[in-house]
């Protein structure tokens, strides 16, 4: 009881009341144009982009299956609505509540041969999956010497802060897996990326985990090109220039990433050491993450928990008065 009236004092302090609709991200989407050279185009969210690219991919592909939990009627964000209509239920099927079932029956499905795309509903449930992602997807070509393979493989899962999630529907477990040697890890920042990463994916000889911003489901819309169109994995993008801060790290000798995750052991850091070891000489000023706190992710508190436009405008100013 009083921590719940601490919750309420400290809202009513922001002119927030309990029932304020509160926002996963203060960041407003912006929507990139498609490559004109790939024709017609469809207006898509990124759940669609991302059943698009499953629908292109089992049409394309007659092993390929998808499977998890609820997939068979579209699964709980609707992803996967219709595939079983149209491959059937031998193609896309339910399996039983248990993620490191999920993931072991898809490492068996890809050494014998098999496109297996398996789904992990949230993102904050694929840890009951860690030793079959981390100890068998990803070395069982180096403990077999090149003799078996668990690729392709491609794990679905949701991703990030939703408004209402709470501890376990809001995690970015990114770093965990990036951490791993063997394992690609991919998040799409809108629906262009989502098809044409997640068809890469797919097509890729390695495991790969493809997390997907369950925020941007149905908010970030884009035009997407309807034919099929490959995304090379790990290959970066320049999405705005300007000249003040994203320039690049040369030109400007300063350096801002952000992420959802908790700031310590986060992939910012990763990102950060890479560009001082490159870059180091032409740094004007320390490099600077805004990311979420070291604290488990909260539920009432999640406004002061997010990487907010506001936080990320008071790190731009002091990288540019340093």
């Amino acid at each position: 009881m009083i921590a719940a009236k601490g919750a309420i004092n400290s809202l009513k302090l922001l002119n927030l009341s309990p029932t304020t609709v509160r926002y996963a991200s203060h960041f407003t989407f912006s929507p990139s144009k498609p490559d004109s050279s790939l024709g017609e185009t469809s207006s898509m969210n990124l759940c669609q982009a991302v059943n698009n690219a499953m629908y292109t991919a089992m049409e394309n592909d007659k092993t390929a299956c998808v499977f998890g939990e609820d997939v068979a009627f579209g699964g709980v964000f609707r992803c996967s609505l219709g595939l079983q209509d149209k491959f059937g239920k031998d193609r896309v099927f339910n399996t039983p509540l248990c993620e490191q079932g999920i993931v072991g029956f898809a490492i068996g499905m890809a050494v014998t041969g098999a496109t297996a795309i398996a789904e992990i509903q949230f993102g904050d449930y694929i840890y009951p999956a860690y030793d079959q992602i981390v100890n068998e997807a990803a070395k069982y070509r180096y403990r077999t010497g090149n003799m078996f393979n668990s690729g392709p493989l491609t794990i679905r899962a949701t991703w990030g802060a939703v408004g209402h999630g709470a501890l376990y529907h809001s995690q970015s477990p990114e770093a965990n897996f990036t951490h791993t040697p063997g394992i690609k890890v991919i998040i799409p920042r809108g629906p262009i990326q989502a098809k044409g990463l997640l068809l890469s994916c797919i097509e890729d000889p390695d495991p790969c985990i493809f997390f997907e911003p369950k925020y941007l489901y149905r908010t970030a819309v884009e035009d997407v090109p309807v034919q099929k169109y490959n995304i090379p994995l790990g290959k970066a993008e320049v999405v705005r220039q300007a000249d003040q801060i994203s320039a690049s790290v040369v030109k400007t000798g300063r350096l801002l990433v952000s992420h959802e995750a908790p700031l310590t052991s986060g992939f910012a850091a990763e990102i950060a050491a890479t560009i001082q070891k490159e870059c180091f000489l032409n740094l004007e000023a320390p490099i600077s993450r805004v990311c979420g706190w070291d604290t488990p992710f909260p539920h009432a508190y999640e406004p002061f928990y997010m990487p907010t436009k506001w936080r990320v405008l008071e790190a731009v100013k002091q990288l540019i008065d340093y």
